[in-house]
């Protein structure tokens, strides 16, 4: 709660109100210092009449120049919110005259003071929900009361399954927009009542959701990834316990390592099989397997392959689909052979050139 105005926020409400009226503005502490003032020669200065006010809570009006000390005419009036008396505000000039813009700087003080308080608390949220976020993701050990007033606070489960997302934003995306895509971001969790969530520099948004809501809003998720497609990647890691999340975020940064080498930009790790040994692998590592495997082959015998393993190695099936003969289907699987030195037709070989087929066309989609 905020329990006075600092000299910033005063300096910027009297100049705000002096543009408005044209007459000087003071703001005047409890001890009657002057520390905000359009007259800048009047900061620091006593002002016998706003300390007066301040003592007394009371408006007070002044008829007449240098009646008091420091005090030319005008209008004093304390500031209170919360029930806290602030400051006083005073304004020079024929009380008659000037009465009105005193309760107009009044308001705007109030106004900016909740806007302040406001802000202060969205920072505080925001603080504490990263606090709680990154301590699960790292299985740090963080003061268990505290972690437990949070979660209270954000109204978290401690005892239901949970799942961790990792929303990144495409490294070509401008960040001076990125409050927009946040925004959009934000919308997106209030939708799907996440309440846990927070970004971590430079270009991800780390979440906690409940395997319950997860359930109903895969789809929402999904949504998002396809209409963000140039934005934004979405992975959503494994099932687990509150304080095993760093599993599930370990399991997502899985699921999104293997949206590199991908046209999607969503992921399940639940989804996962072939994929979780493809992401394993870097790209050096790939380029030289893909050497060792499909590199000899031409494009039209990688896709005469993949048509082959579609049609799990049926030759029948593979001729009707490339509408082959049966002779020159053989002929050409015996030309890969030669070429690559790996055989489409035995189960070994077939394995490598399914796998190369795979990384290959990743490859390429990027």
């Amino acid at each position: 709660m905020i329990t006075s105005v600092d000299n910033l926020l005063a300096q910027q409400i009297v100049n705000t109100v002096k543009d408005f009226c044209g007459y000087d503005i003071n703001f005047i502490n409890r001890t009657g210092i002057i520390f905000a003032s359009t007259n800048p020669a009047r900061i620091g200065t006593f002002h016998e009449i706003g300390k007066r006010a301040a003592a007394s809570g009371n408006t007070i009006e002044v008829t007449q120049d240098d009646t008091f000390t420091g005090t030319q005419q005008g209008i004093n009036l304390p500031i209170y919110h919360n029930g806290r008396m602030l400051a006083v505000i005073g304004i020079t000039g024929k009380p008659d005259e000037v009465r009105k813009y005193a309760y107009l700087a009044e308001r705007i003080t109030i106004l900016l003071i909740r806007e302040q308080e406001i802000n202060a608390f969205s920072r505080s949220q925001s603080d504490k929900k990263h606090f709680v976020v990154t301590a699960l993701m790292r299985e740090e050990k963080p003061d268990r009361e505290y972690l437990t007033e949070c979660l209270k606070e954000f109204k978290i489960d401690p005892n239901s399954p949970k799942r961790f997302l990792i929303l990144q934003v495409n490294s070509r995306y401008n960040l001076v927009n990125l409050s927009l895509l946040e925004q959009k971001i934000h919308q997106l969790f209030t939708q799907i009542g996440i309440t846990l969530f927070t970004f971590s520099y430079p270009r991800e948004f780390l979440a906690v959701i409940e395997e319950s809501d997860f359930k109903k809003n895969d789809f929402v998720l999904q949504g998002f990834a396809r209409k963000n497609p140039e934005l934004i990647r979405i992975a959503a890691g494994r099932i687990c316990t509150l304080f095993q999340l760093h599993i599930s975020c370990d399991s997502a940064r899985t699921a999104l390592k293997s949206l590199e080498d991908s046209r999607e930009n969503y992921a399940l790790f639940d989804n996962f099989t072939l994929e979780l040994i493809l992401s394993a692998a870097d790209n050096a590592d790939k380029k030289e397997f893909l050497r060792k495997t499909i590199s000899p082959l031409a494009k039209e015998e990688q896709e005469l392959l993949w048509t082959y393993f579609t049609q799990e190695m049926s030759l029948s099936g593979a001729c009707e689909k490339l509408y082959l003969h049966k002779n020159t289907l053989q002929y050409k699987l015996n030309r890969i052979h030669t070429k690559c030195g790996l055989n489409p037709r035995k189960f070994r070989d077939a394995v490598l050139l399914y796998l190369a087929l795979i990384i290959g066309k990743r490859t390429s989609d990027r």
